[in-house]
């Protein structure tokens, strides 16, 4: 009886220490506490909302069309004409107007914001942008109508929100549905499963919705500025808000640093003036952009420099977290993480 009561308590105290041991990281150091970041309760706050934060910088470039229904009983105004050797009379009305369209390349576009992740289902951000592209004319049939320059400048102030499709999170959920057919007694397959859902997944796929406000620089025809005076220009911005909607794939490096590549398409509206601005032509511009780009959380717990101590996963000193490892390592690292 008493031998039995040993093995018990062996085999007891032994499944505890296991436990224990997988709450734990390999140094023993647990990542559930929750250890202030700072001295002061007011520090602390300020470094817990200042971690939530991203900067972003990206670049790329874009494919852009441009296009427009032209109608107008004074074309003559628009300096319309025709590219090719044809003689023939322009042929429109209100409800036959002439097609126009061009095509060109934006080169190169560069963008700047920050970011905030909102309980790993939304992402809320903003930012400026600038871009430079080519202005190709505008043509329809046998007809053309030059912009002011060959090429443009754009800045732009925007907002995006986010919707995160897949990360690791939404990962661990399908691979416990992909397992779920498996007995709980089937401790091959759930030992499986544990470790595929705490493996470190770099990945994540967002849907992304983009809005803001354009504005138009440099877009001057040298050949029409008199003694160097330049004119008010005839393309122009329209008062209403571009939109646009894209798809973004992100891979971290560690908790603080990530490289992203997106892709989408903006709708844009801009206005045609006639020689005399005594009338517009409404044009509708489509960006198909691809940008590669940086992002960099900030970081909110401290870099450890206590010399001598030598951690380097997140630990605490006097109550305090600290970090022991760069923004671009992982901060709680496992075997098979080191290099």
């Amino acid at each position: 009886m008493k031998k039995s009561i040993l093995i018990f308590s062996g085999i007891f105290l032994l499944s505890s220490t296991v436990i224990l041991a997988q709450e734990d990281d390999i140094f023993g150091i647990t990542t559930k506490a929750k250890n202030p970041k700072s001295e002061s309760a007011v520090g602390n706050i300020f470094r817990n909302v200042l971690e939530q934060f991203a900067l972003e910088l990206s670049t790329g470039g874009a494919y852009h069309q441009f296009g427009t229904s032209f109608y107008s009983e004074r074309p003559d105004s628009y300096f319309l004409s025709q590219f090719q050797n044809f003689d023939e009379p322009l042929d429109i009305s209100e409800e036959n107007p002439l097609e126009m369209n061009s095509q060109d390349w934006t080169f190169p576009v560069f963008n700047a914001g920050l970011r905030i992740n909102v309980f790993n289902i939304i992402t809320v951000g903003g930012g400026y942008g600038q871009e430079w592209g080519n202005l190709s004319p505008m043509r329809g049939q046998n007809w053309e109508i030059p912009f002011e320059g060959s090429t443009y400048q754009v800045s732009k102030l925007y907002g995006t929100v986010g919707l995160i499709l897949w990360d690791a999170r939404k990962r661990a959920k399908y691979l416990q549905w992909r397992y779920r057919n498996y007995a709980s007694a089937n401790l091959y397959m759930q030992s499986e499963l544990r470790q595929r859902v705490r493996q470190v997944y770099p990945w994540r796929v967002i849907a992304e919705a983009e809005f803001g406000q354009l504005t138009l620089k440099n877009a001057i025809d040298p050949s029409l500025v008199a003694d160097g005076t330049p004119y008010t220009p005839r393309l122009a911005v329209a008062d209403e808000p571009y939109y646009g909607i894209g798809l973004r794939l992100e891979r971290d490096f560690s908790e603080y640093t990530k490289f992203f590549v997106k892709g989408g398409v903006e709708f844009r509206g801009f206005s045609y003036a006639s020689s005399d601005y005594s009338e517009f032509q409404d044009i509708e511009q489509q960006v198909y952009a691809m940008q590669v780009g940086f992002s960099l959380r900030i970081p909110g717990t401290k870099r450890c420099k206590i010399g001598g101590c030598g951690v380097v996963m997140k630990h605490s000193h006097n109550g305090i977290e600290y970090r022991g490892s760069g923004i671009f390592n992982l901060q709680n690292r496992k075997i098979g993480q080191w290099y």
